[in-house]
């Protein structure tokens, strides 16, 4: 009866005028807005000591030798979405400006902006410019067949999508090994002005893959064809091993790829290849907060130590003739070669390992950082130390020492900077 009595009166109160008013709850309190967005503002600065016996600094000033080479630079990022009934409209936009000593450059450009239909739960339609982000490596996906490459040392940037329309579908199994089930199909053109940097002109081309969830394994399936690009297939997987360890994996094989490289003669020549490259990783988190991130990258689109020892020769070359006569023929053809061989990561063989460390010692928003990516090749390598602090309610500092080395004619040690010296910081809206 002692306790009977309590609640009789509780639920009275409850009941009354006064306890209903206070105790009302809207759902509409709670919904998100239809109009999110966001963004950030960004300075930064750069300092170069350029590598005097790189062949890429010789190929950049040999008409004027310089040491050093300063950069400021600025950037506007702004990301967002706008939701009503149905269809949301989502959009990052991007605009940078840097000053060198060299040069003023700016751009401006839509990342992304897309209409996203959802006309049932299970079904998504998306049309418009989209980054797709297929593939579960950190650093670098083989399997990104419509997206563009990550930037290794800052993998985690927003990248810029296609043009082009697609649908997710996705079915859930209850009480199964099969868990979930998803479809995604995308059709991307390439015709003038619309996405010319994928491939060939005037063609249509189609991607699809197909993810599972599969006795708690994500797997996805994965193939794009079109005469703009080579068809191409690949699988990835991702699973955790245990709640602080995960390892994740990709294999995409391309049948039939053209791919340029000098000739003995130091002449650009094309192949057809067949190309088979993979990525296998780990992702850890320790009980002090510690993230260690480790990736084995084989590119098969890359080139072996005598290929890419040949550019090195040919800018060596170029140097020589220059000095000697004036003459750039050689240099100019090194030039041309160079879009090829100065893309990052050119090699064959990679290892990419980061460690990044949450409040060390406990000291709250600091954060260190370091990556390593090596050529297993020819042993060179860049090693990147960093601080990021975030002490300021939507502010963000990042200092970090970028440093190379290698023997001579390996890559990392014929880069254009022996190191590099970077000072960001941003403001979060």
């Amino acid at each position: 009866m002692s306790r009977t009595v309590p609640a009789a009166l509780l639920l009275a109160l409850l009941a009354s005028p006064a306890m209903a008013e206070e105790f009302s709850f809207d759902p509409a309190e709670i919904e998100p807005p239809a109009l999110e967005w966001g963004g950030y503002a960004e300075v930064k600065w750069e300092h170069s000591d350029l590598n005097q016996r790189g062949a890429l600094r010789d190929l950049l000033f040999y008409q004027g030798p310089r040491s050093t080479l300063d950069r400021l630079g600025t950037a506007l990022q702004l990301d967002g979405r706008y939701t009503r009934d149905l269809a949301a409209l989502k959009w990052v936009a991007r605009a940078t400006a840097a000053q060198d000593e060299l040069a003023w450059s700016d751009t401006a450009d839509l990342y992304e902006g897309y209409l996203s239909l959802k006309p049932a739960p299970d079904f998504v339609v998306d049309l418009g410019k989209k980054t797709f982000k297929w593939g579960k490596g950190y650093a670098w996906n083989p399997v990104g067949f419509i997206d563009r490459p990550k930037d290794p040392n800052d993998p985690e940037e927003a990248l810029e999508g296609f043009i082009g329309a697609g649908f997710d579908a996705i079915r859930s199994f209850a009480g199964s090994p099969l868990q979930t089930v998803a479809l995604t199909a995308v059709a991307l053109p390439v015709w003038q002005g619309v996405n010319e940097d994928f491939g060939a002109r005037d063609n249509v081309n189609l991607a699809a893959k197909l993810y599972f969830l599969f006795y708690d394994t994500d797997i996805d399936l994965i193939a794009s064809t079109g005469n703009s690009r080579s068809s191409r297939f690949g699988v990835d997987f991702s699973r955790n091993l245990a709640a602080n360890l995960e390892i994740h994996g990709e294999i995409a094989h391309t049948p039939h790829q053209s791919m340029q490289m000098l000739d003995a003669s130091s002449m650009m020549a094309t192949q057809m290849v067949s190309d088979t490259s993979w990525l296998l990783g780990l992702r850890h988190l320790s009980e002090r907060d510690l993230t260690t991130i480790v990736e084995i990258y084989h590119n098969d689109d890359g080139y072996t130590e005598a290929e890419q020892a040949r550019f090195f020769d040919l800018v060596a070359d170029g140097m020589a003739q220059y000095e000697s006569t004036g003459a750039t023929t050689l240099l100019s053809r090194a030039a041309n070669a160079s879009q090829l061989y100065s893309r990052p990561q050119t090699g064959r063989n990679y290892l990419y390992a980061r460690l990044s460390q949450k409040d060390p010692l406990d000291i709250l928003y600091l954060n260190p950082g370091l990556t390593l990516i090596a050529n297993l090749d020819d042993q060179s390598w860049s090693l990147a130390p960093e601080m990021v602090y975030t002490g300021f309610t939507n502010w963000e500092l990042r200092l970090r020492l970028n440093v190379v080395g290698g023997d001579a004619n390996s890559e990392y040690d014929e880069k254009r900077n022996s190191n590099t010296l970077e000072a960001r910081l941003r403001s979060f809206f």
